[in-house]
């Protein structure tokens, strides 16, 4: 027998309050500086989006959305320094979710497309038959603020080590870095350091993901200034 829509909508209610109260006990445990910068923390204003085609999607955004109308569903809810607004989408709420073709895995640049959700906090994919169990929401959470923390990281050694003319270009490639555009994290990864031929190698492999480009990118604006420390004269 088939769960009913309202135990569905709990069940998804409470994986994401797992997944964000996991992303809060492992900020407790940054420095201040660098929890401060989570963005999930940083949020004014916050919006989960449970997404079901065939493969269910689960994106925040800070985004401003309009009010429910229809059939669409909203649940309120907040943890101790976070508050967010769960809303639901399917191809009943909205239609072209039914077109997006997900047999050969999940789309999430599609769904945001149709979405027009381009700028989200974090999007996770759950396959269909995967778990919404609290242990799942935990490791989710505990892996996404990691992943914050040391993106946050590495961008601000980019944009240090980057620097005058390109300061602009390192401000684009953390953008894209955040929003999944891999293409453009390549471009501009490119750009920031062209002259190291691992990274050209790195971004020439369409297999590794945006995290693999990025540690590139600073070992290869690292590595100018400690061979210019390292030489005497």
């Amino acid at each position: 027998m088939s769960a009913e829509p309202g135990q569905l909508r709990e069940a998804m209610a409470q994986f994401v309050s797992a997944l964000h109260g996991a992303y809060l006990d492992q900020a407790r445990l940054l420095p201040v500086g660098e929890r401060g910068q989570l963005p999930l923390l940083r949020a004014d204003e916050l919006t989960v989006l449970a997404v079901g085609v065939r493969h269910l999607h689960v994106l925040a955004t800070t985004a401003p959305l309009p009010a429910p109308t229809g059939p669409e569903v909203e649940l309120p809810d907040s943890l101790p320094g976070l508050a967010w607004t769960l809303r639901f989408f399917d191809p009943v709420v909205v239609p072209a979710l039914g077109l997006l073709d997900e047999s050969e895995g999940p789309q999430p640049a599609e769904v945001r497309r149709v979405l027009g959700v381009p700028d989200v906090v974090y999007h996770l994919s759950v396959s269909p038959g995967g778990g919404l169990a609290a242990h799942h929401a935990q490791h989710a959470g505990i892996g996404l603020a990691n992943s914050h923390a040391a993106a946050f990281r590495d961008h601000d050694t980019i944009r240090s080590r980057s620097g005058g003319s390109r300061a602009e270009l390192a401000q684009e490639y953390a953008v894209a870095d955040r929003l999944g555009l891999h293409r453009t994290v390549r471009l501009l990864a490119l750009q920031l350091a062209s002259h190291d031929a691992h990274l050209a190698e790195v971004c020439a492999d369409r297999t590794v993901d945006d995290a693999v480009v990025r540690s590139a990118l600073v070992a290869a604006l690292r590595a100018p200034t400690e061979v210019v420390q390292g030489a005497g004269h």
